[in-house]
């Protein structure tokens, strides 16, 4: 049997076809891994800045409250108080357009989820390469074995015999293909279901501190977790 038996044995009897499809499902590697890299490193700091978001309520008012937010205009817990702030500010003080029509609450609602809905954009941007590759690649790969195959029994008919050594090696060679389709296609789709869950809890947390900056924006204070429905007041700026 052929010593030389694996991927770059492959690579180097392999015809254009084969190669392409080498090179296609090595790319898609390598771009699922990169999403899978950096949406993670994305994750882990809304993570971080969701756990510090609470500390916004234990603020004498709204002012202290932004600063404990922090100054990075990628917060989406900060982006959400300004949007807030500026939407109540602007249907006070402006009278002369469609939105007077609706009121405060409906208003500071439509403006919070406008910045909810962004921000879901943003967070899941990228995912689709994952679900693309992880449902795409292991057919990719099979198309690589078929071709490889099909060429191999060509290769063996021409020579005129069919012993294991001289059918082993080709076949196995081909199969190869359809293996590193499923060694692209796990890790996408596991890193796919994983970054979804966890975008989901970052969401659920935002949702959470949207619907309190409501409350404060509309009634002056927060309403808080509890059954009682109480509200935890805090000053205006």
């Amino acid at each position: 049997m052929n010593s030389q038996f694996g991927l770059m044995n492959v690579w180097t009897q392999g015809d254009l076809v084969t190669k392409a499809v080498a090179v296609l499902l090595i790319g898609m590697s390598l771009a699922s891994w990169m999403v899978i890299i950096i949406k993670t490193l994305d994750l882990l700091k809304y993570k971080k800045i969701a756990r510090g978001a609470e500390d916004f309520w234990h603020s004498e008012d709204f002012p202290a409250g932004l600063s404990k937010l922090g100054s990075d205009p990628g917060n989406p817990f900060r982006q959400l108080a300004i949007e807030g702030r500026e939407a109540t500010a602007h249907h006070r003080t402006t009278k002369a357009h469609l939105h007077d029509t609706l009121d405060v609450s409906d208003w500071v609602t439509r403006s919070l989820r406008n910045t909810i809905d962004e921000f879901t954009s943003r967070l899941q941007s990228g995912l689709a390469i994952l679900a693309s590759v992880g449902s795409t690649a292991p057919f990719i790969g099979l198309f690589g074995t078929v071709w490889g195959i099909y060429h191999a029994l060509l290769a063996i008919g021409t020579a005129g015999q069919a012993t294991i050594d001289k059918v082993a090696g080709p076949i196995g060679e081909a199969l190869i293909m359809t293996a590193l389709g499923l060694a692209v296609a796990i890790p996408a789709v596991l890193g796919y279901n994983a970054l979804v869950r966890g975008n989901k809890g970052v969401l659920q947390k935002l949702n959470r501190f949207a619907h309190d900056l409501h409350a404060y924006f509309v009634t002056g204070a927060r309403v808080s977790n509890g059954t009682s429905a109480k509200v935890v007041p805090m000053k205006k700026a």
